[in-house]
């Protein structure tokens, strides 16, 4: 398999795993103070962070990388999980898909801030379609906003968009599963403590959803994602895997009508192949 192809391999995968995020953090929040579940989740990943690093004798990062580090650390380890969790707090998960379909875009625009690249016009019209595409078949099936919803879920897409691009630029030098381990070990220090000191009063009467919910975006989003979608953007291009957040939300749904038997319309189906044509054309024009 060649190294594109890998690339794009590692960050489909990276994607399957977080279309389920954001319906976690609406579970892991009916239990859980939004600001204790993001640092819960950070200090769970964290320590898991550190042990992979002790396990395999990693050296530390230069100095010069600290500062990249700490970027991705404050974008995807503090920033997007805390904004998504205060925004869901005051909009559905079904409603927030609308701003995922602006990600990729975001991404983009890092990636040339940042990482360097210079996608070609093209593709940026192809991203852009496909960036209206999602946020249009999100609007049909909740047009109900709330402002200060919508003001945070913006912020946490210019967030997650800088720590991505950051990141995927630093894999390149350390590798995917290197960066996000040492992002989170960089938050450690502060995000455990303040953790222990936020912890619910009271554990009894958390569903057990909301304990999956934890679980589950502090294993997978937190970590093992990232592992699969650094090394995918690093290998494949930022600006050019990075369009493959244009699938999530469709992979979200699809995986509602698997395990909560809700069904999937015509116009998904439609949708979703145009999505797929638009990532396909903002792959043939990214570099």
């Amino acid at each position: 398999m060649s190294k594109l192809s890998s690339g794009w391999l590692s960050g489909f995968i990276g994607i399957i795993i977080f279309s389920g995020s954001l319906p976690a953090t609406r579970l892991a929040v009916t239990g859980f103070d939004p600001l204790f579940l993001t640092l819960a989740r950070a200090s769970i990943a964290g320590m898991l962070g550190a042990a992979l690093l002790l396990t395999f004798r990693q050296a530390k990062p230069a100095r010069g990388d600290l500062s990249s580090l700490i970027i991705v650390s404050l974008g995807v380890v503090v920033g997007f999980p805390l904004l998504t969790a205060l925004a869901l707090k005051q909009v559905t998960s079904a409603h927030s898909t609308v701003f995922i379909g602006l990600l990729p875009l975001s991404t983009a625009l890092f990636a040339v801030l940042r990482g360097g690249e210079r996608p070609r016009l093209a593709f940026w019209i192809f991203s852009g379609l496909g960036s209206l595409l999602v946020a249009g078949f999100a609007l049909s099936l909740n047009g109900e906003g709330n402002l200060t919803g919508d003001l945070l879920m913006v912020a946490a897409i210019l967030v997650c968009g800088l720590g991505y691009a950051e990141g995927a630029a630093l894999s390149r030098r350390l590798g995917g599963w290197q960066v996000i381990s040492w992002a989170l070990v960089i938050s450690l220090p502060i995000m455990l403590p303040l953790a222990l000191f936020s912890m619910p009063s009271t554990w009894s009467g958390i569903a057990a959803s909301a304990w999956g919910g934890l679980a589950y975006v502090s294993l997978f989003s937190m970590l093992i994602g990232f592992i699969f979608w650094y090394r995918g953007l690093a290998l494949g291009g930022i600006a050019a895997v990075g369009q493959l957040q244009l699938l999530q939300p469709f992979f979200a749904l699809l995986l509602a009508a698997t395990l909560l038997g809700e069904p999937i319309s015509f116009t998904m189906l439609v949708v979703t192949l145009g999505v797929v044509a638009c990532v396909a054309g903002a792959r043939r024009f990214a570099r």
